[in-house]
Formats: C-alpha cells, sequence, structure tokens
C-alpha cells in the first residue's frame, strides 16, 4: 500500500513561502522535498505491494519468476499484467521445474496463488514445490555446488571462445534473504507450514467438468470455459481488479496453468494438423490477457508446443502472450554426447520480451543461454 503523503508540523503555508521570498529578495520557487506521496498534487503512484518492486525501465509493477538469473534476463521480473508463456521441453522434464519455482515464490512473498491443472491436483502440486533458502546459511548448504560451478568454469576458461567471455556473467549462486526474489533447494519439498499458512485456489479439470456436461454452441472448449469463469470469480470476488475498496492491504494474484492446449484440456489442437479447435486456444488467451490487464494479477502457462502441428497455430500462441520462453532439452538428440555441451543439460530461447505500450514486442539481446540442474539449484549461464 502506497504510502500516505504527510506535512511535518513546522511546514510553511503558500503565504509564508511568498512573505519570506519578498523579504529576502528570491524567488518563490521552494523544493518541497521528496513527491513519493503525491497526496496533494493527486499523481498517481505505483502501490506498494510484498514481493513486487518497479522496474527501473518503465514504471511497471514487477514480480519474480522465482529464478533470479531469469529475472535478470527479463529485464528484472514479470510484469504484472502479462503473460509468461514457457514452451514446454520434448520430454517435459525441465520446464515443470519453472512452473514450481513461479508458485513458490508467490508462496514466500505471500501472494494469492491459483494453480490450474487437468494432469494432477494442484494440492499435489504445492506438496512438490522446492524449499526455500532464506538466510545466510543457504550458502553452506550449496557450497559444494557453487565449488562445483567455479571448478568447471576456471577448467573451461582457456576453451571457451573470447566472444562469450565479454557477455554478462549470470548470477548462480544464494545471497541474503530479500524481499524480491529467492533461491530454492530442489533437493528437499516446501514447509507444510508454508503451504498451510498461505492463500491458493486449485483448479482440477476432472473435478470441474462432468461427464454429462451439455455442452452449448460456443468457439471455446468447455474446460477453458470452466477455467476462464473460474479465474474472473476470484479476481472479482477477492477484488483483484479494485472493486473491493475494504481491503486495507493489497496483494497479487499468481496464476499457474499447467499444460495448456494439451488432449487432457479437451483441445485437439495437438492432435490433428487441421483442428476443429484451433481458435479455442488463441480465444482463450485472448480473453485471459484482457482479465489479467485490467487485475493485480501475473500468469504462467506451460504449452507443449512441439506437440502442435501446425507452425501457424504456434505463431497464433506466441503473439497472444507478452513474454515467451523455449527450452530445449539435450535428451535424446545429438548434443547430449556433444562435447561442447557436456556440462550443460539444455539451452533455454527468449523468444520475447514486451515492450508494455507500445505495438511491438521486445527481443532479448543474449542469444547464447544454457541451463542446467544441479543437485539442489537451477542454473542459467
Amino acid at each position: 500500500m502506497a504510502a500516505e503523503g504527510t506535512s511535518g508540523p513546522g511546514a510553511w503555508s503558500p503565504g509564508s513561502v511568498a512573505a519570506a521570498a519578498s523579504k529576502h529578495n528570491v524567488t518563490s520557487f521552494q523544493r518541497r522535498g521528496p513527491r513519493a506521496s503525491g497526496t496533494e498534487s493527486g499523481g498517481c503512484r505505483l502501490v506498494s505491494i510484498a514481493g513486487t518492486r518497479p522496474s527501473v525501465r518503465n514504471g511497471q509493477l514487477l514480480v519474480s519468476t522465482g529464478l533470479p538469473a531469469l529475472d535478470q534476463l527479463l529485464g528484472g521480473g514479470l510484469a504484472v499484467g502479462t503473460v509468461l508463456l514457457i514452451e514446454e521441453d520434448k520430454y517435459n522434464t525441465y520446464s515443470p521445474l519453472l512452473f514450481k519455482y513461479f508458485l513458490a515464490e508467490g508462496i514466500v512473498a505471500g501472494h494469492t496463488s491459483l494453480v490450474a491443472s487437468a494432469k494432477e491436483d494442484p494440492a499435489d502440486i504445492l506438496q512438490g514445490l522446492p524449499a526455500p533458502l532464506l538466510d545466510d546459511n543457504c550458502k553452506k548448504e550449496l557450497r559444494e555446488d557453487v565449488h562445483n560451478d567455479e571448478t568447471s568454469e576456471f577448467n573451461s576458461k582457456m576453451k571457451i571462445a573470447w566472444r562469450y567471455q565479454l557477455l554478462p556473467k549470470m548470477e548462480a549462486g544464494p545471497v541474503s534473504s530479500s524481499k524480491f526474489g529467492h533461491y530454492y533447494d530442489a533437493s528437499k519439498k516446501i514447509p507444510r507450514e508454508l503451504i498451510e499458512a498461505s492463500k491458493w485456489h486449485g483448479f482440477f479439470l476432472p473435478e470441474k467438468i462432468s461427464s454429462t456436461l451439455n455442452e452449448e454452441p460456443c468457439s471455446l472448449t468447455p474446460g477453458y470455459i470452466k477455467l476462464l469463469q473460474f479465474i474472473q470469480k476470484i479476481i472479482y470476488e477477492e477484488g483483484f481488479d479494485g472493486s473491493n475498496p475494504q481491503k486495507k492491504q493489497k496483494n497479487i494474484l499468481r496464476i499457474a496453468i499447467q499444460s495448456l492446449g494439451s488432449p487432457l484440456w479437451g483441445d485437439d489442437v495437438c492432435c490433428t494438423k487441421n483442428c476443429d479447435n484451433s481458435h479455442s486456444l488463441t480465444k482463450f488467451l485472448f480473453v485471459l490477457r484482457g482479465l489479467l490487464r485490467t487485475s493485480l494479477s501475473a500468469c504462467l502457462i506451460t504449452v507443449p508446443t512441439h506437440l502442435i502441428q501446425n507452425k501457424a497455430i504456434i505463431a497464433r500462441i506466441t503473439n497472444l502472450s507478452d513474454t515467451v520462453i523455449h527450452l530445449e532439452s539435450f535428451i535424446g538428440s545429438n548434443r547430449e554426447t556433444n562435447p561442447l555441451y557436456k556440462d550443460y543439460h539444455g539451452l533455454i530461447h527468449i523468444r520475447q520480451i514486451p515492450r508494455l505500450n507500445n505495438l511491438m514486442y521486445d527481443v532479448s539481446d543474449v542469444k547464447d543461454l544454457a541451463f542446467k540442474l544441479k543437485r539442489k539449484l537451477f542454473i542459467i549461464e
């Protein structure tokens, strides 16, 4: 909540300022100090919410993705009111980690979570989140992983190309606890006490859709309709759209949707090249983004784009998302045995970065990015 502006007991009135100016023969213009409050001028201010910070580039409110290195690549974090699309890797091995980091960060920051899935029960997903590292002791716990990273980096300095040495080094080690962005131990599960103390909503498609459901003529599948209605209900009833002024403290709604577009959602976009419901997924994203734009919410969606045969549909999905990241795993590919990639598990491609309040999206300047999963850390370099 934004701090209200106050004037000290010794503050001068406009009349006393003018009188003093005429007395000392100086201008009557006086600096009033920091205008962060802005109460008197009625200027627009960013609300102060736990686990958020304003962007240094455009002032947009940001939330952390749960990976500080990924936040750095996205310009500081994920903008509130936007959609982050994760293109799943072929065997869906590493994309669930980003999904869980996003939810774990929301629990640690005290945000409200909304978990939607057609495959796993949201309660089971939350039980499998990684444990947060909130104090300086995490450096001792992860000393082995960090030491191994430093050793491999030293051994490869003489082999790496000079153009890669000029690129900025991504954060790989833990830092002290902060209000924005944390590190997580992938080898441990989040404490049950944190989950019980958090507020979350679950959407499990098999429980929401009955086998006797009468389908009404609509361009959206029943699963998408139910999910949109559920998200809209949470946003409006809990005041994330600003319609509930009685709330004393504002909060962020983190929406996480797992494997959207898969056949489990009743969509045939991944089954055939000329599918009947090709416009169902794109229309869902269009309506969802409209809900996000007018609310204090951020959304992460994983989509199995490697199963979509129609490339035109992939292009539409990309255009309807704000930030797009593609994970390319080395499992089952010739790069798995390539000596150049022996220290990594895959590549991460930043397809699209939002350029807010503009007609065109931004493109990341850093192209050569790889990730590796250590015993406790997910590292991007």
